[in-house]
């Protein structure tokens, strides 16, 4: 059934679901690299299209941005809609030199001081896991496809802008081993965790704290195609 956030009927999401942030980017996903699609949601704006990728059905569907965002969406495709498998594919930035501008992240973990997990069961701990067999078959796809792939802790932050007086990224590097920084992987993780579903994140570096390198908005919805053939042959 539709939700007050997703007009898509039961049956017109896969069990599939790649999950942007951009709207825009969901919507570039779909029109290069998937054949017969559908748009099945635009409530809010907030894009799905479902189409085939070598003939499997995948749905790419925007998850907005934070954690209160994607959490709606991904406990909506998750417990209403069957999906079984959600791959986020992202922007970060790096903490660290050991990451450059367009490298490809895997998360191994998302530490958070978010509340979003004890708010939402009672889960009192601050780093949240993928899927442990989704990952290993991320691993192996971009193995197979050449492309050099980052297994990294990752920082899920719930404020994009901090003041002087709380920990920078130095020191949440230095405290909690996390090489970068995006905004939504520890709730998806989490929601997938409570639902017995799966989920994995991937991201590309857009800039970097101790380089100052910053991609532009056109080169992070176009130039993120080694995470998104990844993502898209994870599922082959």
């Amino acid at each position: 059934m539709p939700t007050p956030h997703n007009q898509a009927k039961f049956g017109e999401i896969a069990k599939n679901v790649l999950m942007p942030g951009d709207p825009l980017r969901a919507k570039f996903i779909a029109e290069t690299f998937l054949e017969n699609i559908k748009l099945v949601n635009s409530v809010r704006n907030m894009l799905a299209y479902t189409g085939e990728y070598k003939g499997k059905e995948i749905t790419i569907m925007a998850s907005g941005m934070g954690m209160p965002s994607i959490g709606i969406y991904s406990y909506e495709l998750y417990s209403q809609y069957g999906v079984e498998n959600i791959v986020r594919v992202g922007s970060a930035g790096a903490y660290t030199d050991k990451l450059n501008l367009f490298d490809v992240v895997l998360a191994e973990s998302a530490w958070s001081e978010s509340s979003f997990a004890k708010t939402q069961n009672g889960y009192d701990k601050d780093t949240t896991y993928p899927d442990r067999e989704l990952n290993e078959k991320i691993i192996e796809t971009a193995k197979k496809l050449n492309i050099p792939l980052h297994l990294e802790k990752i920082h899920s932050s719930d404020v994009f802008y901090t003041e002087p007086n709380v920990d920078g990224y130095k020191e949440i590097n230095a405290k909690h081993g996390c090489e970068c920084v995006e905004m939504e992987s520890f709730a998806l993780f989490h929601n997938a965790k409570v639902l017995g579903k799966k989920a994995a994140c991937l991201l590309t570096i857009s800039d970097s704290f101790t380089s100052e390198q910053k991609a532009t908005p056109e080169e992070r919805q176009t130039a993120f195609i080694n995470m998104m053939k990844i993502a898209l042959e994870t599922f082959c």
